[in-house]
């Protein structure tokens, strides 16, 4: 009978020693500066002992409750700048503590990335989360989406989209994971990648999306070929791909998707579709 009441009290006793030092000097500070008076990392942790996990969620809600404030300020007109590099240390020290908290991931994703511009600390808190919650498919989709959205590594970004294919079991991803190997120039490993999926397929809609992405980069292939033919012959990149037929390095290119290859700037290969149905509106740039 005496343990409960004892790990009951221990843990009152915590939250006071938690809590009661900031209450009456949150209250008289202004409210920007409040989200900022929080004890060293070495602290907390020494202070937390065996309630890392509640000390972590409430770093969390404190964030919350700050950019919450905030939002309100904004929808009543008043503007007040956020103190993110405090927001982000709180978060920092909340996954420190508690790795497992979803929520800063969350937030971190949702606030570091878009608002604050500091991708790279959302993917270092995203690659954190990740030796822990090894389960978690939607921490390897977040960073897949910001090295391919924000940083434009479409070679990390496929890494870590497999990886979230592999853990979800979403066709979307895998096939996300493939068109990223592509835009990264690494149009074999994307067949290999896709060819392995479609084999082990039995859906048979799934199947048949992994096929027609297939025979799509296949045909990119055959056009990096035709091109670094070209380009070995001539000692340039051709200006479109009516060049490679022209010169009898290719037959024309047919795009499963409807959409129609063509050579960007720098050689690469695309195609309006984008290697995706319902896209035709947009168009290659003019080629001579």
């Amino acid at each position: 009978m005496r343990t409960p009441l004892l790990l009951t009290t221990s843990s009152l006793l915590f939250y006071l020693l938690l809590i009661g030092p900031f209450a009456g000097y949150l209250q008289n500070r202004p409210f920007i500066e409040r989200i900022g008076y929080v004890p060293s990392f070495k602290v907390l942790k020494l202070v937390a002992a065996d309630h890392k996990e509640v000390t972590a969620s409430f770093l969390v809600m404190k964030v919350l409750m700050y950019f919450g404030g905030l939002i309100e300020l904004t929808q009543n007109e008043v503007a007040v700048a956020p103190d993110y590099p405090a927001m982000s240390r709180l978060i920092h020290n909340a996954v420190e503590l508690d790795p497992y908290n979803m929520d800063a991931y969350y937030f971190a994703q949702a606030i570091l990335s878009w608002d604050v511009g500091r991708v790279d600390l959302a993917n270092k808190l995203l690659d954190h989360g990740m030796q822990y919650r090894t389960w978690d498919w939607q921490l390897p989709y977040f960073a897949g989406f910001n090295h391919a959205y924000f940083l434009k590594d479409y070679a990390t970004a496929s890494r870590y989209y497999q990886r979230a294919g592999e853990l979800s079991g979403f066709d979307l991803y895998k096939n996300l994971a493939g068109r990223y190997m592509q835009e990264a120039g690494r149009t074999e490993l994307a067949i290999r990648y896709l060819s392995t999926l479609e084999q082990g397929e039995k859906n048979l809609a799934i199947k048949k999306s992994y096929q027609l992405r297939l025979i799509a980069f296949q045909e990119v292939q055959r056009i990096e070929v035709a091109r670094d033919e070209y380009q070995k012959k001539f000692g340039r990149l051709p200006a479109s791909i009516d060049q490679l037929v022209q010169e009898g390095l290719l037959t024309p290119p047919v795009d499963p998707y409807g959409g129609n290859f063509y050579l960007q700037p720098d050689g690469k290969v695309a195609t309006t579709s984008k290697f995706a149905f319902a896209t035709k509106e947009g168009s290659e740039p003019a080629q001579k």
